[in-house]
């Protein structure tokens, strides 16, 4: 009987699947200790193919393929836990390649009583070549980009609201449910929500390491927070409680940007307002740019990382003031 469940949603990950079942298989605990499930929403790449490799190279590790033809990632967790035989569960991602220390320190952080949720940082590096790839990868693990998901960034054990990911005990689902079908991003922010509601704890250990990596075009990360702000404001009609302020930011930005060039029509004086909001945010950007570019030693992502990070604030921003508003509509 393993231990540890280490479940995984996927689609079409043919490119990184390889790289965390490798990855998985020299983790420092026993393979008998150790389960995979990777829930596939019928890939139509070679991901299959790739498991199925891997499978055949590896007998000593149990790694199952499980069909999610509803392809939500909720879906494919919650197929995962219900086929789990761990005391354990410990999720993963497809775009993850967890440090050999990864489950251990995991396993010893749940043991040890430290949070009902534990989790562990990323060092998260380009998905992609050419200095667009390299700016949204630093831009995704700056606090200036990403606030204070102290997960991309901290050096400090603590508590948190949320980490990525995420080891917890199977009986943990019974307690308090699985993950919320009804979303289709910020399933773990609000399983989090939930453990933390319940008395519990979400703790963050940088002990716990793995290397993520971050999309690869600037299309690709604004689908990305899009998506991830458009959820946002349908999980916070569940839990408004939970709303942080790195989550305020980007709509009330966009929200000026747009109503205070209508102001500037009825009262001039608000273009000074205007120019000193849009000044004051680039100079930010370039700021935290300089930094990172020095520390890189490329000037060009000094262009790079501050595009970057202004894609992530605005499609996080529309979309999460485009789905309270089409919400509202709907209820109207």
């Amino acid at each position: 009987m393993p231990k540890v469940s280490i479940i995984v949603p996927c689609l079409n990950e043919e490119r990184t699947i390889g790289q965390l079942l490798a990855a998985i298989y020299v983790q420092d605990i026993p393979c008998a200790d150790m389960e995979v499930l990777i829930a596939d929403g019928r890939s139509t790449d070679g991901t299959r193919k790739e498991i199925s490799n891997f499978q055949h190279s590896h007998p000593d590790l149990d790694v199952k393929l499980i069909d999610n033809p509803g392809r939500l990632i909720p879906t494919a967790l919650n197929l995962a836990i219900a086929a789990a035989k761990g005391a354990y569960i410990l999720r993963l991602d497809a775009h993850c390649v967890p440090e050999p220390e990864y489950a251990r320190h995991s396993l010893e952080a749940l043991e040890s009583g430290k949070g009902w949720c534990v989790g562990g940082v990323w060092k998260i590096r380009p998905g992609g070549r050419g200095y667009i790839a390299a700016s949204i990868a630093l831009a995704a693990s700056h606090p200036m980009g990403v606030g204070d998901a102290f997960y991309r960034f901290t050096t400090k054990a603590r508590e948190v609201d949320t980490v990525p990911f995420g080891a917890f005990s199977k009986n943990l689902v019974a307690r308090i449910g699985g993950f919320d079908e009804t979303l289709q991003a910020n399933e773990d922010y609000q399983f989090n929500t939930r453990v933390r509601q319940a008395g519990g704890k979400v703790w963050l250990d940088p002990a716990i390491r793995s290397t993520y990596f971050a999309r690869p075009t600037l299309t690709e990360l604004a689908r990305q927070y899009a998506r991830y702000g458009y959820w946002k404001a349908q999980m916070l009609r569940r839990h408004p409680n939970s709303l942080r302020l790195r989550q305020v930011a980007p709509p009330l930005f966009v929200v000026s940007l747009v109503f205070l060039p209508l102001g500037v029509l009825v009262w001039p004086w608000l273009r000074w307002v205007l120019l000193g909001e849009v000044v004051s945010y680039a100079l930010l950007l370039f700021t935290a740019a300089f930094f990172k570019a020095l520390e890189a030693k490329k000037i060009v992502l000094l262009i790079g990382i501050p595009i970057a990070m202004a894609t992530m604030h605005l499609s996080w921003g529309v979309a999460f003031l485009w789905s309270l508003s089409t919400h509202h509509a709907r209820k109207v």
